[in-house]
This record gives structure tokens, sequence and C-alpha cells, in this order.
């Protein structure tokens, strides 16, 4: 038996070893495979870095095909990300181009009309508009660049992704393959060292042992050992054509297959990145471009020829001569001038004889009527001279029992900002009433009413708006008229406190339209002409004096309680405490402007009045404030918000010697 083993051992040892004699691998005790020295590694040159040896062994290990596969996944991510980003500044370069392109023929269009100022103005204003339109063909040619450029990186990115997912199927098949022989080595070896152990033991064990019992019946020691040694070199014969099979995958992995799929990735990373770097340096070139043409648009260089024509954004604007155009404008309506008139003489007719000749009167011995009546064809007097001012000839006989109220340019308004009084205060707490008269004469002589506001002739046409009223805001009004309340405002509070506090529905009831249209038209040329005590000036129509001061309020650019704080009332109008509900809405009061809060003043004061008289005209303050909420407040955004408006304008009227108290 061991002559028989013994030359098989030996023989299955040569076939082992027989390999390792060519130079190309050994094994182990365990039966791994040892590399030979003998054996040529392929080179791998790392780029930007040749002659690593830190570089090259990482690329000749089992790791290097997923290594290089995660890195060119890095690369084809960054490069995904800077695509995406020139599509979108792509996108915002167009939008801005095609927003300046849009301006700029908006502008050009506007310049032309009739009513823009035209000469050298409208020339170089055109040579601007014209620099900013270049300055948006660049951006647009901007554009186009980095939408190009977008889609040529995309393309290369989906190239590369295509080849990495190639060479990823490829490279790692290749290295299962290695790694699946390498396993069923080990297995052939497990099996072959189990076989020589068993066979080991029953060639050297105790043969004196019974029978072995087998399929075919019992065995004896010497049939058993026979067995063991013919299963042990068949075990032999697999492991060692195991070890042939990984040897040869091995050596066509590492000779072939893994440098080819190492070199293809490598390649591919190479070629993205440097598509990549590619354009990014055509990106920053596109930018200085673009950064460089509009500078030579803004600023054109001097000394060039084909650039001397081109002024830059700087020399075109201060080419504009506004003195030029202004004497070009005035001087193109010389031929409308016409002649100019002759000299107006007194000439008295002849009959009248030389007795009964008028003589001529010195302009300079009459005195200045701007002396005489202040702004408003009103007079200011103080009360050391209310007895010298003489009676109104136009004084109505029905309005014999009012004194007309004081103009609001008598009025001291202290500094306080609050301080502004309409009516002058009186003793008490109780607010002065009109229906006592305080002078025993008008506190201002009656100036000469024209036509059109002391007849009810609405056959005029139109009178040009002089000094418009109707539209303008209060701050406007007080520092043109010098009035914290403006006239319109004090002659219709008069009008209808002589003679409309006893008529029934004033304020609700419409007047005529024609009466107060004709009345705003004379109030928009010259309100210092307008006297409402005389009834004829209004037609006799109160409530069409009511309607145009309604029709004021409305007209306001900013309504008389301001937008501003107009969710501050609406808030203090929702609070159900009346004390509490009284108090918000005095504090937000006296947060008004001084014209707003002057004027809401005089006309809570009057309004006061109007309800005093309700047993008459049927209007209390909830009907007032009916009137009054969205005219004085305004329409908001809500319309829910109207029954807040007049709970404001209620709660004023209701406390208004508490919220106007004497100041």
């Amino acid at each position: 038996m061991d002559t028989q083993g013994s030359p098989n051992r030996s023989s299955t040892d040569i076939a082992r070893s027989g390999p390792a004699s060519n130079g190309v691998s050994t094994h182990n005790a365990n039966g791994g495979v040892l590399e030979s020295d003998s054996f040529q590694q392929p080179h791998f040159a790392a780029p930007g870095n040749e002659g690593s040896a830190v570089v090259g062994a990482v690329l000749q290990s089992d790791i290097a095909i997923n290594t290089l596969l995660t890195r060119l996944k890095q690369s084809v991510a960054s490069a995904r990300e800077f695509a995406a980003f020139l599509k979108k500044r792509s996108t915002l370069e167009e939008e801005h181009a095609q927003g300046l392109k849009k301006l700029c023929k908006a502008s050009h269009d506007s310049s032309r009309r009739s009513d823009n100022r035209q000469g050298s103005y409208v020339q170089h204003y055109n040579e601007v508009i014209g620099i900013h339109d270049r300055l948006a063909d660049n951006g647009l040619q901007f554009s186009l660049s980095l939408h190009q450029m977008h889609e040529d990186l995309h393309d290369l990115a989906t190239n590369i992704e295509r080849g990495r997912k190639q060479w990823k199927q490829t490279g790692l098949s290749a290295e299962k393959r290695v790694q699946d022989s390498e396993t069923l080595v080990e297995k052939a070896k497990a099996k072959y060292d189990a076989l020589a152990e068993d066979y080991d033991r029953a060639r050297t064990g105790d043969k004196q042992s019974g029978r072995v019992f087998g399929l075919k019946g019992p065995k004896s020691a010497a049939q058993h050992e026979e067995d063991l040694h013919r299963k042990m070199q068949a075990a032999d014969s697999d492991y060692a054509s195991r070890v042939q099979a990984a040897q040869t995958q091995r050596l066509e992995l590492i000779g072939t297959q893994r440098p080819q799929a190492v070199k293809a990735i490598l390649e591919l990373i190479n070629e993205c990145d440097s598509g990549l770097t590619l354009q990014l340096q055509k990106f920053a070139s596109f930018n200085e471009k673009l950064l460089l043409s509009n500078g030579l648009c803004v600023s054109p260089l001097k000394g060039q020829t084909a650039n001397q024509a081109q002024p830059s954004l700087r020399e075109v604007v201060f080419q504009i001569n506004n003195a030029e155009d202004l004497n070009g404008y005035i001087a193109s309506f010389s031929t409308k001038t016409g002649q100019r008139h002759a000299e107006i003489k007194y000439q008295p007719h002849p009959s009248l004889g030389p007795t009964q000749q008028l003589a001529p009167t010195d302009p300079r011995a009459q005195p200045d009527p701007s002396q005489a009546n202040p702004p408003g064809g009103l007079r200011q007097i103080s009360h050391s001279d209310q007895s010298q001012v003489p009676p109104s000839p136009q004084k109505q006989a029905g309005a014999s029992d009012f004194a007309p109220l004081p103009h609001p340019s008598e009025q001291i308004y202290p500094e306080s900002p609050h301080q502004t009084a309409f009516f002058p205060a009186g003793g008490g707490a109780a607010p002065p009433s009109l229906s006592h008269p305080q002078f025993s004469s008008p506190l201002y002589s009656q100036p000469p009413a024209p036509a059109a506001a002391s007849h009810g002739d609405l056959s005029h046409p139109d009178l040009p708006p002089l000094r418009p009223v109707f539209g303008v805001s209060l701050d406007h009004l007080l520092k043109r008229d010098g009035s914290a309340i403006p006239l319109v405002v004090y002659q219709c509070l008069q009008a209808v406190e002589l003679f409309g506090l006893e008529v029934e529905g004033i304020y609700r009831l419409s007047g005529s339209a024609p009466h107060v249209s004709k009345l705003k038209a004379i109030f928009d040329n010259d309100s210092s002409l307008v006297d409402f005590r005389d009834p004829e000036s209004f037609f006799h129509d109160v409530n069409s004096v009511a309607g145009l001061l309604k029709q004021f309020f409305r007209d306001l650019p900013d309504p008389l309680l301001t937008h501003e704080h107009f969710q501050d009332f609406i808030e203090a109008a929702r609070i159900e405490d009346d004390v509490t509900r009284r108090d918000s809405l005095h504090a937000i009061v006296n947060s008004l402007p001084d014209p707003n809060y002057a004027t809401l003043r005089a006309l809570t004061l009057h309004l006061h009045r109007v309800q005093e008289h309700s047993s008459a005209n049927r209007m209390n303050a909830g009907n007032l404030a009916i009137c009054f909420g969205p005219t004085l407040m305004g329409t908001g955004s809500n319309v829910a918000d109207a029954g807040w408006q007049v709970r404001v304008i209620e709660t004023i009227l209701q406390n208004t010697y508490q919220i106007f108290d004497e100041d």
C-alpha cells in the first residue's frame, strides 16, 4: 500500500508543481496562487502624476476598476451640474436681453410722441437707447453661446455615461469570473485535503479492527484503503484542474482584461474632465468678451477711425442742450403770435361835452386789490377791527339770523400738530354754534361775483382749471392756498348751515348733476370768486352743494382718513366696548396729518349741527355715517368693511366733543 500511495502522490505533486517550473505561478500550502517574480505586470501612467508608484499600485490592484468607475461617475456628475448652470444662466441672460430690447423699442416709440421734448434731447436720448439696444444684442449673443455650451456638455456627459456603463459591465464581469474560479479552487482543495487525511488514517491505522460495512456489504481494511486512495486521486485531479483554470483566468484578467478596462475608463475620465475644463475656459472667455463688448458700447476706444463716429454714453448725455431746446420750442410758435393790439384808451363820446369828460384814472392812485383782499377774495381781519368792516351789500334776507363762518385763513393754527381749529373756541365744554350771531356785520366784504357764479346760466362753456381744487391732495392745497381747510369745504359747510339745516334728506338726496359739474368747474377755475352766502351762486340748490362737498372728498387722491390708517380704523371699529372704541378712534384721529385733522374736525362739528336738526332733516348720526363712511375712508379691498366704515363715522359723530375737545 505504501509503494502504491507514494508514486501517486509524487505524480500529483509533479502535476501541481509543473506550471511553476515554467515561471508562471506556484501554490502555497493552503492552495493559494502565488505570483511569480518573473511575470511582468502592465504599467499604467497616472494622468498628471507620471511614474507615481502609489498610483500604479492602485491601478494594478483588484480595486482599480471600481475606483476608476467611481471617479468617472464624479466627473459625469460635475459635467451635468455645470451644464445645468449654463442652461439657467443662458435663460437669465436671454430674458434680460429680450426685456431690454422691448424697453428700448417702447422708449424709442414714446420719445417720438409730440407730448415729449424734442430738439437735442430726443436726438441724444435715442442715441442712449441705441447704446442699450447694442447691449441687448451682446446679451443675446452671450445667451446663445451659453446655450450651445450647455448642449455640448450635456451630450458629452451622456456619451461618457454610456461608456462608463459598458466598461463597468465588462470589467466587473471579468473580475467576477476570477473570483468565482478562485472560490471553486478553495472548495476543491478542502475536499482534497479531507480525503487525504482519511486515506492517511486508513493507511496507518489499526488493521485488527472489524470489517467496514459498505453499500454492497462489509469491506475489509485493504478494500477501504483502496477505495479512499481512488477517491483521493480523483479529488487531486479535480483540484489541479481548477487551480489551472483559475491561474489561466487570472493571468488573462491581469494581462489583458483589467488593463483594457483601466485604460478605457482612464480615457473616459480624461475626456470628460478635458471637456468640462474646455467649457469652463470658454465660459470665462465669453464673459470677458461680453464685458469688453459692453464696455466698448458704453465707452468706445479713442483714436480708432472705426469708432470715432461713436461717442461714449457720457458724451451723448452731456451733448443735451436744455437752453437751446427751450429756445427752439418757443421760437417755433413765432408764427402764431399775431399782430400786437393797439393801446387801449378812454375816449368819451362827443355828445357828453367837455364838462362831463371824466379825468383819466391814475393807476398809481388806486389801491392794490391784492392788499385789499387776501387770496380767495376774502378779507382777513382781526378782532380789533371787526367794527370797521362795512356790511355786505349781498347778504340775503333769509340768512339774517346766521353769522357767516370765519374764513380758514383767519384761524390761528398753533405749533402743536393737532391744535388746528376751524371754529373759534368758546367758553365752556360745548363747541360754538352757528345758530347765534357772533358779529354784527360780516367778517369780510363780499367780492364781486362773476356772472357764472352769480347767475344760474349753464350755457357758458367749461372754465379752464386755472387753480384746480378737485383731485388735489390736502397737503398740496395747504401749501398753495395757505389754509388747512380747503376753501371749497369752507364754502359748502357755510352754505349748508345757512340754507340746508332744515332741508329733509340733506347729504342723502342727490343734487342736480349739471349744477354740481358747473360748481366744480367754477372752483377749479378760481375758488376765490365763489361766495355761497348768496344762494344764486349755487342756483338755489343746496342739495347740489352737499353733493359737491361729497364729490370733493371722493376725488381726493388719498381719502380724508387716509389709506395708511384704513386698517387701523377698521380694527378699532370692531371693538365692542363703546368707550374703548371711542378712545381707539380718538388716538388714530390724532395721528392724522394736519390738513386732514383740521378738515375732519370742521366737517365733524358741522355734521354734529346737522344731526341736531334731525327732527326736521331726518338725518341722524347713523344716516350721516352711511352717507360719509366710504366717502371719507375710501373703498377697501374687502366689501365687508363697508359696515365697519359706517361704524367708524357714527362713533366719531356720537363722540364729537370728546374727540374734538377744546384744544
